[in-house]
């Protein structure tokens, strides 16, 4: 018999347990086998996948990799950077807002791509349509006084 998978609830509520810290390093260890792999480990969180966004670091102009959950909508890409609800957003996201040409790679495919912030009701749809992959953004949300930013990632 086959062990059930831990809901979305579970890996939210584990991930908003982790000290900012954790979280950071668990990333950290997350690149190299992901891109070891090609995503088949540490590709998913539960059914939502994960892809690896390299950006330009707003104050470093260094090169950083993030894994981060995404969902694909008509050809976009969509993140979002809720940082499991912290009080500061990712670095990530802060570095896209800064510079928004990044570089995605899903699985074994690497793209380059320009970063948007969504906005008013297109926002919505995309928030309405990642919580049906992964359904912890809400509770990311509820947790901070932040806004949290929905990026959508056009190929270059």
């Amino acid at each position: 018999m086959l062990a059930r998978m831990p809901s979305d609830r579970f890996w939210s509520r584990f991930s908003m347990s982790m000290p900012a810290g954790m979280l950071r390093s668990w990333g950290k260890l997350n690149v190299p086998v992901y891109r070891a792999t090609r995503g088949r480990l540490m590709g998913h969180v539960n059914r939502a996948p994960v892809l690896l966004l390299t950006t330009t670091g707003r104050k470093s102009g260094q090169q950083r990799t993030a894994p981060v959950l995404y969902l694909e909508d008509d050809g976009r890409v969509v993140v979002i950077g809720s940082n499991a609800g912290n009080t500061r957003a990712p670095a990530w996201s802060l570095n896209l807002v800064a510079n928004p040409d990044a570089r995605v790679q899903i699985r074994g495919e690497r793209r380059d791509v320009r970063a948007r912030v969504a906005e008013a009701s297109e926002r919505d749809e995309l928030w309405r349509k990642f919580n049906e992959s992964y359904a912890g953004f809400d509770e990311y949300q509820a947790r901070t006084e932040r806004h949290i930013n929905v990026f959508v990632l056009d190929p270059r």
